[in-house]
């Protein structure tokens, strides 16, 4: 076994300088198929480790399987073939050439078809099958696709296959890509763990600790437990200092990782407070149908899926509504979302300027009686869902572009809560190109400041109010488009974001954009924080007088203890400055 091991470790160590890496994968096995020494056989079948060919695994499975054959054509020259397909009613198959996998043809150019009884088998030793056996093993070890090396290497560390070491080790030198040469050094320093000597398991240990890899945890709590067992002090030790370095990286990642989905968490309470920041500050109607508007967003989001797909049927009072679909697929099928995000603030938009002109619009100056209705009309369109979707949730997939992450040291990236982040940035910046570069913005901002005055120079302030409120509830239907990718999409979805939407709103600062900005990164990740770390410190709250066992139960559901500990907070705040991070002076506040 190690004169063969050693041969595949020079054949890596050699790759693209011998003569026989400058020949097809096909041909050396082909040479190999013809070889009439077994030794040369090995040799010819390991200078295929590093050979990028996919016809490598199928032409070595094919020979261990005994597929492989020679046949005599008629001008006497031996052909090597695979038999290839199913058989016919005489037991014929399929022959492709192994060269060039071309099928075996006839003097007039017709393919054959062939029967193992005619040809001469292929013989393979112990020996040969455990070559193939390596060299299929290690085969995406040298992919040129960095992805498939990284799997590779990750499985042939969970195995902790000393077989592979030296590849392994050989391997390192040549790697280009940054995360595969990481899981090549945490796969040599696991299989190492497995050697009998203390001064390699030490020098891994070692290595384990500078890497610091989540992944490597269980197998050095595992040394641990060994070295402890066998009073094994030095390599216990060294196994505590690892796994000490490895749980310090791990609380980093979490950390970072809570940090990241409470700036994502955030990015979607501005977007949907940013249009009630607007209206609230602009008409001062508390519009507790902002959530639904959230829905909206999000259903439509659904409804743009299924027209780019197969298409959906919707109950419409009592009547079914075919919705027909445009069935797309594949690429063209995963470019929904972008056409579902304008078409998201769209609906929203629309709903909100008909609530506003059918209810808002004669409840103005009446904050009490807006509320009131505004909570009915959530009422009456949560039951519209249900109607319309059913009382279940409706599951949106994210395309392509948005299902995968980024891995930065560990710390997943999900490309869409990346997405999210970076939109609602494009529209802060466009919320302040509306605000501050238009004629619709004068108008909002002027109102804002006098409405009387407003109305006195001429402007339609009964417009401006519809049209604001229907910017304000596009927003939030596009806060309903991103959550349909991070969640699913329910007739309750908006209920579970409308409080914390007011919330920023009020701590922000009634009205005030940058204060609604800073106000929903905080209480985003805030809330992240504490759903991450609460359990961790429930035990520590037993010391509280007559309620510690109440605090530490409640700190178990940690997103509702967190939400309280969030909403306390925000309390404690206000009482020291009731009107917000920032407060918006008019002259309607003034009087």
């Amino acid at each position: 076994m190690k004169f063969f091991h050693r041969l595949l470790l020079l054949s890596l160590c050699v790759l693209g300088t011998s003569p026989l890496a400058a020949e097809s994968a096909r041909a050396i096995i082909v040479k190999a198929v013809q070889a009439k020494d077994a030794a040369e056989q090995r040799t010819l079948i390991s200078s295929l480790l590093g050979e990028p060919d996919e016809a490598i695994p199928d032409l070595l499975v094919a020979w261990r399987s005994d597929q492989l054959f020679l046949y005599q054509a008629p001008d006497g020259t031996t052909v090597p073939v695979q038999l290839t397909g199913d058989k016919d009613a005489a037991g014929a198959r399929a022959a492709l050439k192994i060269i060039d996998g071309q099928p075996l043809t006839d003097a007039a150019g017709q393919p054959l078809r062939l029967t193992p009884a005619g040809l001469t088998a292929v013989d393979h030793t112990s020996g040969l099958r455990r070559v193939m056996k390596t060299v299929l093993d290690l085969l995406d070890v040298v992919s040129p696709d960095p992805r498939k090396r990284l799997k590779a290497v990750q499985t042939i560390a969970l195995a902790q296959d000393a077989s592979k070491l030296e590849v392994l080790s050989a391997r390192q030198p040549l790697e280009t890509d940054a995360q595969v040469l990481r899981a090549l050094r945490e796969a040599v320093a696991l299989i190492r763990l497995k050697d009998p000597s203390d001064e390699v398991k030490i020098t891994a240990l070692a290595d384990l600790k500078l890497l610091s890899t989540l992944s490597s945890t269980d197998f050095i709590q595992r040394a641990l437990k060994e070295a402890e067992e066998k009073k094994n002090a030095p390599v216990a030790a060294a196994a505590r200092s690892a796994l000490t370095s490895v749980e310090a990286h791990r609380s980093t990642v979490d950390f970072l990782g809570t940090l990241f989905r409470g700036v994502s968490l955030g990015s979607i309470l501005l977007v949907g407070a940013l249009g009630l920041a607007i209206t609230f500050g602009l008409m001062r109607v508390i519009n507790m149908a902002h959530g639904e508007m959230i829905a909206v967003g999000a259903y439509t989001t659904y409804l743009v899926q299924n027209i780019f797909g197969t298409g959906i049927t919707i109950p419409f009072f009592g009547f079914s509504l075919p919705i027909p679909g445009l069935g797309l697929t594949g690429a063209a099928y995963q470019w929904y979302f972008l056409a579902a995000i304008p078409l998201s603030f769209i609906a929203a938009a629309l709903v909100g300027i008909g609530l506003e002109r059918s209810v808002i619009r004669f409840l103005y100056r009446r904050p009490l009686e807006s509320l009131l209705a505004t909570w009915g009309v959530s009422l009456v369109l949560q039951q519209v869902f249900r109607l319309m979707f059913g009382a279940n949730n409706v599951q949106v997939s994210s395309p392509v572009y948005l299902s995968g992450n980024w891995t930065v040291n560990d710390v997943l990236l999900g490309w869409n809560r990346v997405f999210v982040i970076g939109f609602a940035i494009l529209i802060v910046f466009g919320m302040w190109l509306v605000l501050s570069k238009t004629s619709l913005g004068l108008l909002i901002r002027a109102s804002m400041q006098n409405r009387t005055m407003a109305s006195c120079m001429g402007v339609r302030t009964e417009r401006v109010n519809m049209l604001t409120f229907g910017l304000g509830s596009g927003l939030a239907g596009l806060a309903g488009a991103f959550l349909s990718q991070i969640g699913n999409v329910g007739p309750s979805l908006g209920q579970n974001y409308i409080i914390d939407s007011f919330m920023v709103v009020v701590v922000g600062g009634v009205g005030s954009i940058a204060g609604t900005i800073i106000s929903a990164f905080t209480i985003g990740g805030l809330d992240q924080v504490l759903q991450q770390y609460l359990p961790h410190w429930a035990p520590g709250l037993a010391w509280v007088p007559g309620i510690g066992s109440f605090l530490q139960n409640l700190a178990q559901d940690a997103a509702v203890f967190g939400k309280i500990l969030v909403l306390g907070g925000i309390i404690l705040f206000l009482q020291w400055k009731p009107a917000g991070l920032f407060v918006t002076r008019s002259r309607n506040l003034d009087e």
